[in-house]
């Protein structure tokens, strides 16, 4: 695949074959402000300068898709927002032609992006909402893969830990709404291919397991407070209401650890394979489309890591 995108392919005949009306230098070159139809049907309005798109303009391809933003030197730098010919949508930070710093990615399925961006991938800090679920990532990303601490919040709990390759790895936590903590680890087991593979080459599917550890109450923080002495006549039923509600803490933290053998699986917060299957197919599309093909790319929308 080309790294050029179909709108610098066709730059090269702009200024030769392609119509123009708008401002000129001295030395005839389009300067200031201009309109331009290229050969291939794309249009240009905008700001030139020394005969290159160079300013705001907005850019528009024949198969719908266009761009509204900066220019320097006929390549998209600055801030900008680009539209793709599936409704999805990119706003935010330029470099090169490439999605490059801070920036949200609106895709077709509703599901969002929002973050850092590194040479037209997610890498650095940034969140997914998977809108299906209403689970989001929030974490740590690397060369477009959920990689390094997240955290995945669902509707009534949440998952903190690391991940790897899109997998969450090694040691973590639930943080459930009820008061209560699971510890655990994940640990990455092997699977073998099923029978209809059996003449093809053995190749095993890489699964992380939850292995529950204990259980606790949350980790809150308080204020360190004076010590005062309670009356005498309220201790007893203090103490009487902390016993119940242990009693039923307890009972609560039994009932989810019996949930704990990979049953609490933070990669699933809903129809997340759905999601990204749907992002595969989509994200492809825009690197191809500004490579002069049509073709669609959407984001991998699983989720996965742990709190910064």
């Amino acid at each position: 695949m080309s790294d050029l995108g179909s709108e610098e392919l066709e730059e090269e005949g702009e200024n030769d074959l392609g119509e123009y009306e708008g401002e000129r230098n001295e030395a005839g070159e389009r300067h200031g402000r201009g309109k331009a139809r290229l050969p291939n049907g794309d249009t240009y309005e905008g700001k030139y300068e020394h005969g290159k798109r160079h300013g705001q303009g907005t850019y528009k391809f024949k198969n719908g898709a266009r761009y509204v933003g900066e220019y320097v030197k006929n390549k998209k730098h600055g801030q900008g927002t680009f539209i793709y010919p599936d409704g999805s949508r990119y706003e935010g930070e330029w470099a090169d032609d490439l999605r490059h710093g801070h920036g949200v990615y609106y895709y077709v399925n509703n599901d969002t992006y929002s973050g850092e961006w590194f040479a037209h991938q997610r890498h650095g800090q940034g969140t997914y909402l998977y809108a299906e679920t209403g689970s989001q990532y929030v974490g740590a990303w690397v060369n477009g893969q959920q990689e390094g601490a997240a955290e995945l919040v669902h509707l009534n709990h949440r998952y903190q830990g690391k991940f790897l390759n899109k997998n969450p790895v090694g040691p973590g936590k639930y943080v459930f709404d009820i008061g209560c903590e699971q510890h655990g680890e994940y640990r990455l087991t092997d699977v073998e291919r099923g029978e209809e593979e059996e003449e093809e080459e053995t190749q095993a599917t890489v699964v992380p397991k939850w292995k529950a550890i204990e259980i606790t109450e949350l980790t809150l923080w308080t204020p360190t407070l004076p010590e005062k002495r309670p009356p005498e006549d309220g201790a007893g039923q203090g103490e009487a209401l902390g016993a119940e509600a242990g009693a039923e803490l307890a009972e609560e933290a039994q009932a989810l650890a019996d949930l704990s053998e990979g049953e609490l699986d933070p990669t699933r917060p809903g129809e997340e394979e759905g999601d990204a299957s749907r992002e595969d197919r989509a994200e492809p599309h825009e690197d191809t489309l500004e490579q002069g093909n049509v073709s669609f790319e959407e984001e991998e929308g699983r989720q996965p890591e742990t709190l910064d």
